[in-house]
């Protein structure tokens, strides 16, 4: 019997970097496939560690190119998709929204329609999991959570670009019979994350005393979830969740930005030897954003309740774990910030 074939998109960005390693790791009788097109927020030196790994193989490619995708599903004929390429930058999006219509929205289409016309309505033991985003469902108010039947109301170019995506993979379920699960998860921390989030931004720049840019009046609310646990929940859905049902993934954590904020420079301070609460001195309101969220927060417990997980960690343990890592890892985020982690690629790849 042959192996079973999962192919991860987006599986050298933050998120798609530990859940790829998790499952090459965690279950050696999978071939797994880690497909990226390597743009800013993708990088390869996220898995050094498990490259030479005989079941697992990366592929450079583009979901925006439909015939490549084609091509690709033809040759290898992989039987689960996990799809986690997307744009994912809400800023970005408010400056480009095009770019996310082709990669969150054409790029799913594309994706699916390869699944489809790859297994022609066979798709007995076949699954394509769609990750999202708790932005689909909108903003709240000081009370609620976001469940699984919440209607969507996205307010960003991205929450939109998403929402859309999730639209297309349950059409492509109930129109063509293919298997899906959707998941939702709130805002995700921890290590390898592009310096463009809030979190590795503000270490990188408590560290070099540079100004913490806080929009508005830095009571916009977030649940947190840090991506190693994200990476397990993943794990657990893929092999557990209910074929057609959605669910909400969540930190079971929820922080104003501004209380955030004084949590990672009170934790910075001690690491770096400061005087605690020095480096709040950096904080700078700046003008909103267009179309800000003003509360999201999740209600994780029909994942809790129904295949078991949870977060293994507090925010503060995570927050720590996340700093140490960012401490620990200086030449990662110097090749991150100047670019020059495009030159692992070629190193590896073009050069072999």
């Amino acid at each position: 019997m042959s192996a079973k074939k999962i192919l991860i998109t987006g599986g050298a960005g933050f998120i798609g970097s530990h859940v790829v390693r998790l499952f090459v790791n965690k279950y050696p009788e999978y071939k797994i496939y880690n497909l990226d097109a390597l743009t800013y927020a993708g990088n390869l030196e996220n898995l050094k560690d498990i490259e030479d790994k005989e079941n697992y193989e990366f592929i450079k490619a583009d979901i925006v190119d439909g015939d490549a995708m084609d091509k690709l599903f033809a040759d290898y004929k992989f039987d689960s998709v996990i799809h986690l390429a997307a744009e994912s930058h809400v800023d970005r999006s408010i400056t480009d929204p095009l770019s996310f219509v082709k990669t969150n929205i054409i790029g799913t289409v594309n994706l699916l329609n390869s699944f489809r016309d790859t297994w022609k309505g066979n798709f007995e033991g076949k699954l394509f999991y769609h990750i999202s985003t708790d932005e689909v469902y909108g903003t709240l108010g000081e009370t609620g959570l976001f469940e699984e039947t919440t209607s969507y109301d996205p307010n960003s170019p991205y929450s939109a670009s998403k929402a859309s995506s999730d639209h297309f993979v349950r059409a492509y379920g109930e129109t063509y019979g293919l298997p899906h699960v959707i998941t939702n998860c709130s805002n995700n921390y921890g290590p390898n994350q592009f310096p463009e989030k809030l979190i590795p931004l503000f270490i990188h720049n408590i560290k070099h005393n540079k100004s913490l840019p806080v929009y508005g009046d830095g009571k916009y609310t977030r649940d947190w979830l840090y991506v190693i646990d994200h990476a397990r929940a993943i794990d657990q859905v893929f092999h557990d969740g209910k074929e057609g049902e959605t669910y909400n993934i969540g930190g079971f954590n929820e922080w104003q930005n501004i209380d955030l904020i004084k949590i990672l420079i009170k934790q910075m301070d001690e690491k770096l030897g400061r005087e605690v609460g020095e480096s709040e001195k950096l904080i700078t309101y700046v003008t909103d954003r267009p179309g800000h969220d003003r509360r999201y927060a999740i209600d994780a417990n029909k994942i809790k309740n129904e295949l078991g997980w949870e977060p293994s960690v507090t925010f503060e343990e995570g927050l720590s774990e996340t700093i140490d890592w960012y401490l620990q890892n200086d030449e990662w985020l110097n090749n991150v910030t100047s670019g020059d982690y495009k030159k692992y690629y070629k190193q590896m790849y073009n050069e072999r």
